[in-house]
């Protein structure tokens, strides 16, 4: 009988996601904050469209620099962990041979069984180094284009939410009804944005929106506090 040729899905770009997230959820909350707050003070909206632009460019820009300095920090941290694992390996092989038992006893394999894997790998010290970069230090090999990509992800994901609480100050001349719009656009783009993101991570579509929405607009809202607070 023909059977049905099994098919792993497994979502492997939580870091372009985690990206995403990073920039939308600042794009969305902190150019509604200072849109929110200038249309207390101001009554015409172009002032505020201004405010709101430069604000989007230079938060995107200083959101990617950080995301591209945060990737070059994770790839400098486990090259310099990877060269101590070689010398490791080479200076005090002893210690290194009982590490690499030590997790496979942990994992319940048999004495003769851990004898025999540990003496296999010290015949390939590339292999026995990437084992103990993983399963002793927990760290991946990071991707080398991952910080050109972080920084363009978050800051295009930036730019997106920024753009939209900011649109109604476009489309309306009364900043007081711009407001009320723009209020409507951000917890609607929350919820959106918590549901796709729940689709895409393997969480609950509909309690990942109500999560997204209720923290983004608790944090929209304590921004808004406070920057009308200040003007």
């Amino acid at each position: 009988m023909p059977q049905t040729p099994h098919v792993e899905r497994h979502f492997t770009a939580s870091a372009i996601v985690r990206d995403i997230v990073i920039g939308m959820a600042d794009g969305l909350t902190v150019p509604f904050a200072l849109a929110a707050g200038l249309s207390g003070a101001i009554a015409q909206t172009n002032i505020v469209v201004t405010a709101g632009l430069a604000e989007i460019a230079a938060g995107s820009i200083a959101m990617g620099l950080g995301g591209y300095l945060a990737a070059k920090s994770d790839a400098e941290h486990y090259a310099a962990e990877e060269r101590r694992e070689h010398q490791e390996v080479e200076e005090i092989p002893r210690e290194e041979m009982k590490e690499v038992a030590d997790i496979f006893r942990d994992y319940g394999l048999a004495e003769d069984h851990v004898r025999a894997v540990v003496e296999a790998m010290t015949e390939r010290p590339k292999q026995w180094v990437d084992f103990m970069m993983r399963f002793e230090l927990g760290l991946e090999r990071p991707d080398p284009g991952r910080a050109r990509t972080s920084a363009a992800v978050i800051a295009g994901a930036y730019v997106a939410g920024g753009l939209i609480p900011l649109a109604p100050y476009m489309l309306f001349r009364d900043a007081s009804v711009a407001l009320k719009v723009s209020v409507a656009f951000t917890l609607a783009a929350l919820a959106i944005f918590g549901y796709v993101k729940g689709r895409f991570t393997g969480s609950r579509p509909f309690r990942s929106a109500m999560q997204t929405t209720l923290t983004g607009g608790l944090a929209a809202t304590a921004a808004f506090l406070i920057a009308r607070a200040i003007s």
